[in-house]
């Protein structure tokens, strides 16, 4: 399976495949707004998707590559689950975008995980975006392996951005 991915499509391919992870989801994006996405009539905070899946027992890693506004972090506070359960990476470096479903298949693209990138933005007011969505094991193992490197700091100690990161992955 290997599927195009652009603009709009990015809320209905991508953010509700995340919603029906069983075991794992990992994402890396550069920027990190406070998205939201439908459900059903209304609209949520992406955050709440995140705090449903850590209550059901899914690993969720994200790595990021600055720290999220004040909008972000009220819905974070109103998900204790998140401080406790979530675990985040911050590099300033990071400027991909993965998700990884289950180990099993990935989102590899253009689409931050901000609401004019990957939510529910009108379209005149949303990024013009692509990706693939993608089961194909080499593509997966690729978004795996570089996702992996980043979270364990595998880059960390040749980085030459030690001055801008303020919370170090490999101390």
């Amino acid at each position: 399976m290997n599927r195009y991915i652009a603009d709009a499509d990015h809320c209905e391919h991508v953010l509700e495949k995340a919603r029906g992870v069983k075991r794992a989801l990992w994402i890396a994006t550069a920027d990190i707004k406070d998205l939201h996405v439908a459900k059903g009539k209304r609209a949520e905070p992406f955050l709440n998707v995140l705090a449903e899946l850590l209550l059901r027992g899914v690993d969720v890693r994200l790595i990021h590559a600055k720290e999220p506004g004040p909008a972000f972090r009220k819905d974070f506070d109103n998900n204790p689950v998140l401080a406790r359960r979530l675990e985040r990476a911050l590099c300033p470096r990071a400027h991909f975008k993965l998700f990884i479903f289950d180990f099993e298949s990935a989102y590899i693209g253009s689409a931050n995980l901000t609401g004019a990138g990957l939510g529910m933005k009108s379209v005149k007011k949303r990024n013009f975006e692509a990706g693939i969505l993608t089961a194909d094991p080499a593509l997966v193992t690729a978004a795996i392996r570089q996702f992996d490197d980043v979270w364990r700091g595998a880059h960390c100690d040749a980085c030459g951005r030690h001055a801008f990161c303020g919370d170090r992955i490999n101390a």
